[in-house]
C-alpha cells in the first residue's frame, strides 16, 4: 500500500443505472493500493435514484446540492467535499463511468512514482459526439495559444491532483464557474505546476439509457444541441473573465510551497 487515504470524487446527475458498478469497479482495483479510499458524490439534484443508490454503501458520502447547478459547480463541489475528508491524494471522475477500473489504478501508481502535482488522464477512443469533440480540440488550441504550449485533452474529467494543489486551484474559482477544468489546465501551465499525462480508455457511458446526463446526451444527435451551443458561448466568456484577460485572477495561482 502506497497512499494512506485515497479521495474519488465525482458529480453526478442522473447515473442511479451505471454509478453504482462504476464505483463496485474502481474500489475492486484501488484498495490494493490504499490503505483507505473513500467516495465523495456531488449530486446535482438528479430526477432518478442517483441521491439513494448509496444508502447502505459505508465509504461513499453522497451529497445532494441545494439546486440543479450543471456540470462545472458541480464538479466544484465534489472537489470540496474531497478535501474537507483530508486525503493524501484525490482522484476526480465524472459520475457517468466513461473510463476503466483499470486505468485508477495506474493513475494512483503513477502519480506515486513521480513526483507530479497533477497527473491528467488522456482520453483514447473517445466516443461522444463529434460536436464535443471538436469544442474540445477548439479549446484546446485557445489554451495553449495562451499558455505557450499545447495541453492534451484539456478538459478530461480524469484527473489526479496533491490536496495542496488542487486546494490551490479551487480557492481560485467562484463555486460557480461552468468550465472549472478549462481555467485547470490553464492555471496549471502557466504557474508551472508539475503535471503529467497517462493515456487512458475512454468507454460509453454505462447504464442501459444514453440520456438524462448533465449534458443531456441522447443517441442519434447529428448536430450540437442548443443548450451546448449557448454554453459553449457563456464559457468562453468566462474563460476570459477569469482566465485570460489581463486582471483575470487565475493570472496570480502560483504552486504551494511545501
Amino acid at each position: 500500500m502506497t497512499v494512506t487515504h485515497l479521495a474519488i470524487v465525482m458529480p453526478a446527475y442522473n447515473e442511479a443505472e451505471g454509478i453504482r458498478g462504476f464505483i463496485d469497479e474502481i474500489r475492486d482495483h484501488v484498495a490494493p493500493l490504499a490503505e483507505r479510499v473513500s467516495f465523495h458524490i456531488a449530486d446535482d439534484r438528479s430526477t432518478d435514484d442517483t441521491a439513494h443508490a448509496f444508502d447502505d454503501v459505508a465509504d461513499v458520502d453522497l451529497q445532494t446540492q441545494p439546486e440543479n447547478r450543471g456540470h462545472g459547480p458541480t464538479a466544484l463541489a465534489a472537489y470540496r467535499l474531497g478535501l474537507a475528508a483530508e486525503p493524501d491524494l484525490l482522484i476526480h471522475v465524472d459520475g457517468d463511468g466513461q473510463f476503466l477500473g483499470t486505468d485508477f489504478a495506474r493513475l494512483v501508481s503513477a502519480m506515486e512514482s513521480t513526483s507530479a502535482d497533477i497527473m491528467h488522464g488522456v482520453r483514447d477512443g473517445r466516443t461522444d459526439p463529434w460536436y464535443r469533440k471538436v469544442l474540445t480540440a477548439c479549446v484546446g488550441l485557445l489554451i495553449a495559444a495562451a499558455s505557450g504550449r499545447r495541453i492534451p485533452d484539456v478538459n478530461t474529467p480524469l484527473r489526479a491532483y496533491r490536496p495542496a494543489a488542487l486546494r490551490t486551484l479551487v480557492d481560485a474559482l467562484p463555486a460557480n464557474a461552468s468550465v472549472p477544468h478549462v481555467h485547470f489546465s490553464l492555471a496549471e501551465a502557466r504557474a508551472g505546476f508539475t503535471v503529467r499525462y497517462l493515456r487512458v480508455a475512454s468507454i460509453p457511458r454505462r447504464g442501459e439509457s444514453q440520456s438524462g446526463t448533465m449534458w443531456g446526451r441522447a443517441a442519434g444527435v447529428r448536430l450540437p444541441p442548443k443548450r451546448l451551443r449557448q454554453f459553449a458561448v457563456a464559457a468562453l466568456k468566462e474563460v476570459w473573465m477569469l482566465s485570460l484577460k489581463p486582471s483575470a485572477p487565475l493570472r496570480r495561482i502560483t504552486p504551494p510551497v511545501l
